[in-house]
């Protein structure tokens, strides 16, 4: 990416200096990784993961609530595993549940309207373009794929699918059934490259140590027995209360659409059980989500104000990174905030849209 590409005309509105504060948010967070090691056992998609293979692999982290550490912890444990070949990408999740419940029987429903699982996946890790997945406890399906993070404008595509993908739900317990106290169920997922890589800029399948943006969700409404029946418990308006969403890594709002806050799935050609290999986290994350403050601030203050401002009115020092860097806006034909790395190697642009741009400077 040419560097005038972002700066044509030289229409540099501010440079802003973020000096070291400690405590911020962003500087003491740090990026949630994966690695996907490979196999070469064939993988029944059974709902089970009852395969030798999949017992040599690590579960990620214990799910949270989206808003992160100021809400409580799940009442319910979920996580999820993964692996891969040259065909498929698998997950595995086991999600506990005493009372399986579920309604949603016709594909391409809103599958979040009962308990579900979810998948988000983007290839390019530019915030733009990425994929949605949803499924329920009787197996019903939704997949979709997004332009862009809906606060930016973003647009579903409701009729692509993920063709060629193999799912199944292996139920821990009886359905719909209020008598009894269930265990929950599991979800094995085969998705296939061919589908996968449409988004990915290269159009192949993942060389070891490539990373791809990834998170997951799950979705657990309140219920109660009625009539022999499982129903959403309502509130004083009368209406169902509201869903708890639980995810591999919080985004901080109730909004999963923030790729910019979503772990990394990072790939490995070793296979599953031969070796350990560690997760490189990107050291640049935090100027990455401080640079995605600032879009989100500039946004704000535009719908408030009429027009854009200097990065200093904005007031978000607090999210600054250790390291101080500089910080432009840039007003041109695309409109975005840029920072070079401390050890100015790169520089990366977010536009108005929440696109990341990185330009290789050495």
């Amino acid at each position: 990416m040419k560097r005038n590409f972002l700066m044509m005309n030289n229409s540099c509105w501010i440079v802003f200096l973020a000096f070291l504060i400690g405590g911020s948010a962003y500087a003491q967070g740090r990026a949630k990784g994966y690695v996907c090691y490979r196999t070469d056992q064939p993988i029944n998609i059974d709902g089970k993961a009852d395969e030798a293979v999949w017992n040599k692999v690590p579960w990620t982290n214990s799910f949270r609530d989206i808003e992160g550490d100021s809400r409580p912890l799940p009442k319910f444990d979920t996580k999820v595993k993964m692996l891969w070949d040259d065909e498929y990408l698998y997950f595995y999740t086991y999600l506990e549940e005493p009372d399986l419940w579920a309604t949603l029987t016709e594909r391409e429903s809103i599958i979040y309207l009962d308990n579900d699982f979810e998948v988000f996946i983007d290839p390019n890790n530019d915030g733009q373009h990425y994929y949605e997945f949803e499924i329920n406890a009787l197996g019903t399906e939704w997949d979709l794929l997004l332009t862009q993070p809906y606060r930016f404008g973003g647009k579903p595509v409701f009729d692509w699918d993920i063709k060629g993908m193999k799912t199944a739900v292996h139920l821990d317990g009886t359905l719909n059934d209020p008598s009894d106290k269930d265990r929950g169920w599991g979800i094995e997922i085969a998705m296939p490259w061919s589908s996968l890589n449409e988004l990915s800029a290269r159009r192949a399948k993942p060389k070891s140590g490539e990373q791809w943006r990834l998170n997951f969700s799950r979705v657990q409404y309140e219920l109660h027995k009625e009539n022999g029946q499982y129903v959403k418990v309502k509130g004083d308006d009368g209406k169902p209360l509201p869903e708890y969403n639980w995810v591999w890594v919080p985004t901080g709002k109730i909004d999963m659409h923030r790729p910019n806050r979503w772990g990394y799935l990072q790939f490995s050609d070793l296979k599953a059980g031969d070796g350990k290999e560690d997760f490189i986290a990107d050291p640049d994350y935090a100027l990455q989500q401080y640079l995605f403050t600032l879009i989100d601030e500039q946004r704000k203050y535009k719908a408030q104000h009429g027009h854009y401002t200097e990065l200093a009115n904005l007031q978000v020092e607090e999210w600054a990174p250790e390291k101080a860097v500089a910080v432009q806006f840039y007003d041109g034909p695309v409109l975005s905030v840029g920072a070079s790395n401390a050890a100015r190697t790169k520089r990366y642009f977010v536009t108005m849209e929440g696109k990341l741009i990185v330009e290789n400077l050495k």
